[in-house]
């Protein structure tokens, strides 16, 4: 296979509310949390869980519509790509963390609509390319707002 790939598939429950911004440019940014959970048998034959808490972010209409219609415990199917964020702290030490840029996401529960109880089996929602630079591009460092 020729080339890279950077490609990831979530799902998991929403950790804390999205929390909803815009740059400069007026371009929403989503921040949230997905806590993704794997269980397994360990050698004593034991059931075991382990949870992997996963730091997201979603650009532009899909931001805006993460934020309006989930909030904290909902269940997502998100996709996407990882991004090395690397900064200095107040100390002047070099800090990283990773976090999934998410291209596309899909609400789990039938939930849709923000709440409402019917019965449909949720829906899809795709990254427009407009104010990202191209589809699923992310920001320009100027977009950054903090």
């Amino acid at each position: 296979m020729a080339g890279n790939v950077n490609k990831v598939f979530l799902m998991g429950n929403l950790t804390r509310d999205v929390q909803l911004k815009h740059t400069a440019n007026n371009t929403a940014i989503a921040n949230f949390g997905i806590a993704v959970n794997r269980r397994y048998r360990n050698s004593n034959g034991e059931n075991q869980e382990e949870t992997t808490f996963v730091d997201c972010e979603a650009w532009a209409r899909t931001a805006e519509t993460m934020a309006k219609y989930l909030t904290k415990g909902r269940p997502v199917f998100v996709e996407g790509r990882l991004r090395l964020n690397e900064w200095q702290d107040r100390d002047g030490n070099k800090r990283s963390k990773l976090l999934v840029v998410v291209d596309t996401f899909t609400f789990v529960d039938s939930r849709q609509g923000g709440g409402s109880q019917g019965g449909s089996q949720g829906g899809s929602h795709q990254q427009e390319p407009a104010n990202t630079g191209g589809y699923g591009s992310g920001p320009s460092n100027d977009d950054i707002p903090f």
